[in-house]
């Protein structure tokens, strides 16, 4: 059974800041539930309730629609033990996408390693932690952050990426709207 946290204490913050991956889970009122797994070193304890990942730009934009589209704005962040002794941990809450461009975008972004083709910060009030035992979770050893995404990003420039997200991050695989349009994409850079 899992134990229930109010914050991020000292422990579960060093603990997040040592893993290479983590998931993220979201679900619109209906359709498809998203769980997403990223790495590049983006998320960042912000505060004991407060967490924020920077997000690169992929194939789609499931996050920023789902949470644009539900009223309560669930976000799920799990990170996972691989090495050492066995861990789960879940931040659960409110989340927030916080897009390149604007002004609280470059407020953050100083927490951050500035990502080639980073489109957004997602951030997430935490309501809750929990941390289970994980012990069903297999060990794998690290190796390095795959650089095919960041070297892809340089070598197509900001017009490219402004096109890419045109044509793949303007709704999600149901349709739902992420309310981009072509004037909100990356303005002013």
């Amino acid at each position: 059974m899992g134990k229930q946290f109010p914050h991020i204490d000292l422990d579960q913050q060093a603990f997040i800041e040592r893993q290479k991956i983590f998931f993220v889970a979201t679900a619109a009122p209906s359709g498809r539930v998203n769980v997403s797994p990223k790495g590049m070193g983006a998320l960042k304890v912000l505060g004991p309730n407060d967490v924020a990942y920077l997000d690169s730009t992929g194939s789609g934009n499931e996050t920023r629609a789902h949470l644009l589209a539900s009223p309560d704005r669930r976000l799920t962040i799990m990170v996972c033990a691989f090495e050492g002794p066995p861990m789960i941990l879940r931040l659960y809450g409110k989340g927030q996408t916080i897009l390149r461009g604007s002004s609280e975008y470059a407020a953050l972004l100083h927490h951050f390693d500035d990502l080639p083709g980073a489109r957004k910060i997602v951030r997430l009030a935490v309501e809750m932690v929990q941390v289970s035992c994980g012990m069903a979770v297999p060990f794998f050893d690290y190796k390095q952050e795959r650089t095919a995404l960041s070297r892809y990003w340089i070598e197509n420039g900001l017009n490219k990426l402004r096109a890419y997200w045109g044509a793949k991050n303007m709704k999600s695989i149901d349709g739902l709207p992420t309310a981009l349009t072509p004037e909100t994409i990356v303005p002013g850079e």
